[in-house]
């Protein structure tokens, strides 16, 4: 008989969820869901935008609206870091909630992105001048 998981699922500023005796995790990476179940071997995961499912005997299948992150499991612990989360029992809502806050990024965040790649291919550029001369 397998023991379940302590999950902990943690925000930048706080403690989301802190869950024992889970029994099985869904969550998304770019590349498709994976699960997790207790004797799965050690892993980690860069998360996507989506939803992140768990399962326990107490509370059963239980859904939260996650941002990107990572996920560490080693042995029983499951430790989840993402930037936000939202949780809440309507999955369509938390799907939706997904798609607008999460997906899209605001106008500010394009233009700190535009600027930056900016800097960085100005300094690839005067590096390679440096270097050749």
């Amino acid at each position: 008989m397998t023991t379940g998981m302590n999950l902990k699922v943690l925000l930048p500023f706080q403690v989301l969820a802190e869950k024992g005796g889970v029994t099985r995790i869904v969550a998304e990476t770019h590349e498709g869901s994976f699960g997790i179940l207790p004797r799965r071997l050690d892993c980690v995961a860069a998360l996507a935008p989506g939803i992140l499912t768990y399962e326990s005997e107490a509370e059963g299948e239980v859904y939260l609206a996650v941002d990107e992150g990572v996920l560490v499991k080693t042995g029983a612990e499951v430790l989840v870091s993402v930037r936000r989360a939202l949780g809440g029992a309507d999955l369509g809502r938390l799907r939706a909630a997904v798609e607008q806050e999460f997906l899209t990024l605001d106008a500010q965040e394009q233009s700190v992105r535009s600027v930056l790649a900016k800097m960085e291919s100005g300094l690839i550029r005067r590096m390679a001048t440096f270097h050749d001369g």
